[in-house]
């Protein structure tokens, strides 16, 4: 991209509102957080879906989506969120940009409460939070061309940019590395990455502060994949954006996160800086999922296997465990993870988990010495390695494996004494047949000198001595 094309890329369009600004062509534009300044906060929300049964549509119970979640978005910063499907992601990030209401909790963008604004209070702040969806495919109308998916934003906030509508959608097609003479092409006539970037062409066309990115690559190839992560990073640094990106891929987030959260059953388990959670993760469903990202290393190859397997399913979120959700799973948990929802706090710098017996960190319940019946079946799908790097942190855990350990000396030396044993019946065996055989040796021997030997000569005639 030249200099003049990255000047106009960063070029904000004049915004107008439906009042007329002071200067015709200016736009009156909040002002922006500076980088560090906290932009997004989001405390204990929850969102629950009611199950609704019976002709009078009475609520039985309610689907958990996500259920008391705290975490704050710096100006400037991406924060990555990964979890199993299921656990509340796209929910979330449905929830922040106000596209869901939730049941509880407190969402504030840049201050300012908004979490049960209507549709006209939110208006004016769809400008500044915007969201690229999941699928490429069912989020762009296939009856209206891209000129006017991309313009729609322009039209519904009452913006005239700088240039006309139509200059400004060329220039955001151009933007993002599409061709602005396809302006009056349909979504059909596109491939899936294509399609990808026309949804973000869309998101950025007021120029929002935070972009909050729903899988944005999960339905793309490999190579597709990287040409879109690479947008995303580019246009942040030209534009200052805010990133909240949702996705399953542990590589991708790595890339481009500078912070990761990590969801299980609607909470977070652990928040922290992108080298401390993949170099020391903390809490054990962590250390699970960075077990399960391939290694690309040829000398790798014949290494054994350090993957940690998870015990059966992600439970239910209508009716979710008691105390750690995940207790179900770990091969760490003891009775305290059955009782008690251990709170997400900052054990390091940088670093906050929710969990009471954290992996590469002090036990923070080291009077549980007693593994549950659950977490030993959990355990027997754990590597010895990854084991022996939980006993060194967690009592429990070394409880147990020497007792594994002690049952195994135990068994070898059972085995070793019952070899010992068969050895010796060999050899008793062996010495009772031979003195048998020497006797009958004797004894033929005896029998032959007891005989009179034979006169020498020819048969039939007397010897000299006959003489």
């Amino acid at each position: 991209m030249s200099e003049n094309a990255k000047d106009e890329a960063v070029a904000i369009p004049a915004q107008s509102d439906g009042t007329q600004s002071e200067a015709a062509g200016t736009a009156t534009l909040a002002e922006d957080a500076a980088p560090g300044e906290v932009l997004l906060k989001v405390t204990g929300l929850q969102k629950h879906f009611p199950i609704k049964k019976g002709l009078l549509q009475r609520q039985v119970g309610a689907v958990r989506a996500v259920d008391g979640i705290d975490f704050e978005v710096k100006a400037g910063e991406t924060l990555g969120v990964v979890g199993e499907s299921g656990c509340g992601k796209s929910t979330m990030g449905r929830l922040i940009t106000r596209l869901l209401e939730p049941t509880a909790g407190k969402v504030e963008f840049q201050g300012k409460d908004i979490t049960h604004l209507g549709v006209g209070g939110m208006r004016p702040l769809r400008r500044d939070v915007q969201m690229i969806f999941q699928d490429p495919y069912s989020s762009l109308n296939p009856r209206h061309t891209i000129g006017t998916i991309i313009s729609a934003p322009f039209h519904l906030q009452g913006v005239e940019p700088e240039g006309g509508v139509k200059k400004e959608v060329q220039r955001l097609l151009s933007v993002v590395g599409l061709n602005p003479e396809h302006y009056n092409r349909y979504p059909h006539e596109f491939s899936g990455g294509q399609r990808q970037r026309i949804g973000i062409a869309r998101a950025l066309a007021l120029n929002p502060k935070l972009v909050v990115a729903d899988e944005p690559v999960s339905a793309l190839d490999v190579s597709i994949q990287a040409q879109v992560v690479n947008l995303l990073d580019d246009l942040q640094q030209e534009l200052g954006l805010t990133y909240v990106i949702i996705a399953h891929d542990l590589s991708v987030v790595r890339h481009v996160s500078d912070r990761i959260a990590v969801m299980y059953l609607g909470k977070i388990m652990e928040l922290a800086d992108r080298d401390l959670i993949y170099k020391t993760p903390m809490h054990p469903y962590t250390k699970a999922l960075m077990s399960a990202v391939p290694i690309p290393d040829p000398s790798r190859k014949s290494a054994k296997s350090e993957r940690i397997l998870l015990k059966g399913d992600v439970p239910s979120p209508i009716a979710p465990p008691s105390g750690c959700r995940f207790h179900t799973r770990c091969w760490k948990a003891t009775q305290i993870c059955t009782t008690t929802e251990p709170p997400l706090k900052e054990l390091r710098p940088g670093q906050q988990v929710a969990c009471h017996h954290p992996e590469n960190f002090e036990d923070q319940a080291p009077q549980d010495v007693v593994l549950l019946s659950d977490a030993k079946e959990a355990a027997e799908l754990v590597s010895e390695k990854a084991l022996a790097d939980s006993a060194a942190t967690s009592a429990a855990v070394a409880a147990e494996v020497e007792s594994d350990e002690a049952d195994e000396a135990e068994a070898e030396r059972t085995k070793d004494a019952g070899a010992a044993e068969d050895t010796e019946a060999t050899e008793d065996t062996g010495s009772g047949d031979k003195p048998g055989a020497e006797a009958a040796e004797v004894a033929e021997s005896a029998d032959g000198a007891d005989e009179e030997p034979p006169a020498k000569g020819k048969p039939g005639k007397p010897g000299k001595s006959g003489k």
